[in-house]
């Protein structure tokens, strides 16, 4: 449990969605455990993802859809209008870049899961909702609650711990369960 979620201490639906995605936070930073940098950034499937860059790719995710939750589709932007240049900086966000360090990413994504906790202790309405920004991949005029983002974080959170479980086991036989 966070410092910020042990003065608040949620109940009910708020401390079983913190929950849930404690648990996949905790399955995706353990498949780095004993890494160094370098393995961090391997890549071991066909796939250019790797275990830091996963990392990082779900802290941009959760940081995003917090901003998303605060602010409304104007914080993520406009997908349909992103340049080959905006794709290519998205891209980053999947693979540890010179000068980056396993550290340097767990801690960035422990201070955004502080974050996150502390806002869904302090949300005033887990309903309150934002039409989706515009994206190819998103229905037009839909709109997400608070809830339904969250539920979107541990969905995104759980598919990369498997994703990064298949990336370390093919690193060094290393196994998060079993």
């Amino acid at each position: 449990m966070t410092t910020a979620t042990k003065t608040t201490l949620p109940t009910g639906e708020r401390a079983d969605l913190l929950e849930a995605l404690a648990k996949q936070r905790h399955f995706l930073r353990f498949t780095t455990r004993d890494l160094t940098d370098e393995q961090a950034g391997q890549r071991t499937t066909v796939s250019e993802l790797c275990l830091g860059g996963l990392i990082k790719h779900v802290t941009s995710v959760e940081r995003n859809w917090v901003r998303f939750i605060q602010d409304g589709p104007s914080s993520m932007g406009d997908f349909t209008a992103m340049t080959e240049e905006d794709w290519a900086r998205r891209a980053d966000e999947f693979r540890m870049l010179p000068g980056e360090t396993l550290a340097g990413v767990l801690a960035d994504y422990a201070e955004t899961a502080d974050r996150t906790d502390e806002l869904v202790a302090a949300l005033p309405d887990l309903d309150a909702a934002h039409p989706l920004p515009k994206a190819p991949w998103f229905e037009a005029g839909a709109q997400w609650s608070a809830r339904r983002v969250l539920l979107h974080i541990v969905a995104e959170t759980a598919q990369h711990a498997g994703h990064a479980d298949i990336i370390r086991e093919s690193l060094d036989g290393a196994k998060s369960m079993g």
